[in-house]
């Protein structure tokens, strides 16, 4: 349990932290990608669908489970709080409250990875079916 007491916060944030870094790494490489995508150099549109959807599966992994992140990390945070109460004599509530906020804090920074990506990811999904669409109407003919 003191494990969890020293480390579970750099654990959690550590990892959050590297999901949002993954998450602006390939949000920026998404974004530069679909703008400067030639649709004519497409033979199927297998190929362009192929082409413009990579990555947005991590994408959605990285928004819908950050906040599972942080929530692991809120849940470890009590249990921490609630065992370090067992096995202290008295009751100090300021150490309590500032256990109690600190595990809060990592729900917060789940939430805080997870609704930029997924504004993001939305956004990448239109601009990936306007352009499914204008290839579409082109080679329509």
């Amino acid at each position: 349990m003191e494990f969890l007491r020293l480390y579970l916060d750099y654990i959690i944030f550590s990892i959050l932290g590297l999901m949002g870094f993954v998450a602006i790494w390939l949000s920026i490489e998404r974004l530069i990608f679909l703008s400067r995508v030639k649709l004519e150099s497409f033979a199927s549109l297998n190929d362009l669908e192929e082409a413009l959807t990579k990555h947005m599966t991590t994408l959605y992994i990285i928004y819908s489970n950050a906040p599972y992140v942080g929530l692991l990390g809120t849940v470890g945070g009590i249990i921490v709080t609630f065992y370090g109460m067992s096995e202290g004599s008295g009751i100090d509530a300021k150490k309590i409250m500032g256990d109690l906020s600190l595990a809060l804090e990592a729900t917060g920074a789940g939430l805080l990875v997870a609704i930029p990506v997924l504004v993001v990811y939305n956004a990448l999904l239109r601009k990936i079916d306007l352009l499914i669409n204008r290839y579409r109407a082109k080679n329509a003919h």
